[in-house]
């Protein structure tokens, strides 16, 4: 599985677990479950998504580093400001907001069983060879970090 560890586009694992998602929700219909407030609770889930990840984005923009997460190598700086701290991965928590979204919208229980699977493959195919790199890089300044701060939330 060291193959496919920084290969694997993050936006495409997530469009691969969205579909799959979709899948299963279609495929296993009968695990339906509906709520009042659903669409909200969904929509929520998606603003959420979108604040979290728009924030995380400016920060890196606003200390002129990469976003680029197939190479982490090529970091500048070691961004713990804004919303980084309180989570090391707030674009890739985006990511799994906006599938809980998705599984709230499906109201799937199948589909909801993607998103530990998904939040398991982006922890080991790509946050921690980042992780590695950042400890690469930065050293004692991002151990601390890392002790500071949760991977997720």
């Amino acid at each position: 599985m060291q193959l496919l560890e920084l290969r694997v586009p993050p936006v495409a694992l997530f469009l691969v677990a969205a579909a799959v998602m979709g899948g299963l929700a279609v495929f296993t219909g009968t695990d339906r479950i509906t709520f009042p407030g659903q669409l909200l609770a969904a929509s929520v889930l998606l603003l959420a998504a979108g604040l979290v990840g728009l924030a995380s984005v400016r920060v890196f923009a606003r200390h002129e580093t990469t976003v680029n997460p197939l190479r982490p190598e090529r970091a500048s700086r070691l961004v713990a400001a804004g919303i980084y701290r309180y989570s090391r991965n707030p674009m890739y928590l985006s990511l799994l907001l906006a599938l809980a979204a998705w599984a709230t919208w499906l109201g799937s229980i199948a589909a909801a069983v993607v998103l530990p699977v998904f939040a398991g493959a982006m922890t080991r195919w790509q946050i921690r060879p980042e992780e590695r790199a950042l400890a690469a890089l930065f050293g004692d300044e991002f151990e601390a970090y890392r002790r500071r701060v949760r991977r997720w939330l």
